[in-house]
């Protein structure tokens, strides 16, 4: 005879426990059966048919799955007859049962809850609600962070309408913008940057195979985005029996400062963190010095360089806080301030379109003072061509120390800012610079770290820590 398997008590109540879930779930599909039969009052002929019945019935059939398994899972809270007060800590005895229908992904759940009271502190409760870890309101946290990626990337009344086409769901476009408001409340940098562990695999990725440590680079650059001012948030009451007439705030044009960092994997750009904001030159270098102080970059794992316009007020914090980064000046940036002298002293011809072509070649190769040079022996037609060499003699001499090309290519240094100007555009000017949008600076802000923390890969993150600030709202 073989030898006799001993099986433990708690395996033998835990088997018998799925099996009852197993028969509740399946009298639960047998119901939803049902009231798919009832639907079909002759068979379907083609696919679409099919689909579309089982896509209107579908949230029935998940949302009662999903009740089910709830009521399984805590029959122990369902059946509770006491709670301690939490505020005086006083046993209270369970008043009557309170019904609950929340809205979530996958459908509408009914909730059987006991309710408690304390009339010492006039304040009522139910454990179960917070078993669950439910929000107040009927639409569920799964809910609101669904909403929140939707936003990020499309206009509110857009978002509104796909989300109802994708889930079956309802949720208007003023609560979304509310629930995203809510979500990026308080944000900072270090609140959407990645994890210095999390910065290390990036770059333990990228460094597979090769000998010299990768390059890092850190762009710095604005981005003009459409505001309206806070008067404008002030209700007025119009005229009645008269057309309406033109809002009468001026919207603003403001720069959204902001910074980005990223690997160079060959001709890939592996995103490491960016952070935009409508924000001043203080603030930025403020945002930029908590980057640096917390320490997420690892800076003896790469050679960072720093490649920007010749903006002084970028260079100053450039300075200030990496001050052993290889400085680059955009090279795309010089060649605007050389289109301006050709256009200026040999005006529209094909002299000016060589001469040009020819000093970006010499400064391509790193000699930065022959350019300097022939530009000091240019004699200047007019004041406005005098004008214009004299300003970018000016800006190459004042940045030559960041215009050895030829060195920085042979250390596979990038020559231009492209790396942040397309930040600029997928965060800034894709969700902001919308048809007929005109944003409130405090909107805008929380937008901009909405995204900043999609693209940063930390969006996760960002949405436990509103899910905490909602428990603490709640306890």
């Amino acid at each position: 005879m073989g030898a006799a398997e001993v099986i433990s008590f708690e395996e033998v109540r835990a088997r018998k426990q799925w099996d009852t879930l197993r028969q509740q779930l399946h009298a639960r599909f047998d119901h939803w059966l049902d009231t798919l039969e009832q639907q079909w009052h002759e068979p379907p002929s083609t696919l679409m048919e099919v689909t579309a019945t089982v896509w209107a019935l579908r949230q029935q059939l998940t949302g009662g799955l999903t009740e089910t398994i709830v009521k399984h899972a805590h029959e122990g809270e369902r059946q509770r007859t006491q709670a301690s007060c939490p505020r005086c800590a006083r046993v209270l005895k369970a008043q009557d049962h309170v019904w609950r229908t929340v809205e979530t992904m996958v459908g509408p759940v009914e909730l059987e809850r006991p309710y408690f009271y304390c009339r010492a502190c006039r304040a009522g409760l139910y454990p179960l609600d917070d078993a669950l870890g439910l929000v107040a309101g009927c639409k569920q946290l799964d809910l609101h962070k669904a909403a929140v990626n939707l936003v990020t990337e499309v206009p509110y009344d857009t978002a509104q309408a796909l989300f109802h086409d994708l889930t079956g769901v309802p949720f208007g476009s003023e609560r979304m913008h509310t629930v995203a408001n809510r979500v990026a409340e308080g944000l900072t940098v270090l609140d959407v940057a990645p994890s210095r562990e999390e910065i290390e695999r990036r770059i333990a990725a990228v460094s597979t195979g090769r000998l010299r440590r990768p390059v890092m680079v850190l762009g710095i650059d604005g981005a003009y985005v459409p505001t309206r001012p806070d008067s404008a948030r002030e209700p007025q009451q119009g005229p009645r029996r008269t057309r309406a007439k033109r809002a009468r705030w001026r919207g603003q044009w403001r720069d959204a400062k902001g910074f980005r960092f990223y690997l160079l994997d060959g001709e890939r750009i592996v995103h490491v963190l960016s952070w935009h904001q409508v924000q001043n030159e203080e603030q930025l270098g403020e945002a930029l010095q908590q980057v640096k102080e917390a320490g997420i970059i690892p800076e003896a794992q790469v050679r960072l360089c720093v490649v920007c316009d010749g903006a002084e007020w970028i260079w100053k914090h450039v300075q200030a806080l990496f001050p052993h980064a290889r400085q680059v000046l955009d090279y795309y940036h010089c060649a605007q301030y050389l289109h301006r002298v050709a256009k200026a002293h040999y005006g529209p011809s094909a002299q000016a379109l060589e001469w040009v072509e020819a000093t970006m070649t010499r400064l391509y190769l790193g000699k930065v003072g022959w350019v300097l040079g022939g530009l000091q022996r240019m004699q200047a037609q007019s004041d406005e061509a005098a004008k214009a060499i004299t300003n970018c003699w000016n800006y190459l001499d004042e940045h030559r120390g960041r215009t050895m090309y030829q060195k920085l290519r042979r250390g596979g240094y990038p020559l231009g800012s492209g790396g942040i100007e397309s930040s600029n555009k997928f965060i800034c000017h894709v969700r902001l610079k919308r048809s007929g949008a005109w944003w409130y600076e405090s909107n805008s802000n929380q937008m901009l770290a909405l995204r900043c923390a999609k693209y940063n890969g930390t969006l996760d993150e960002v949405f436990g820590r509103y899910q905490l600030r909602l428990r603490e709202i709640s306890e």
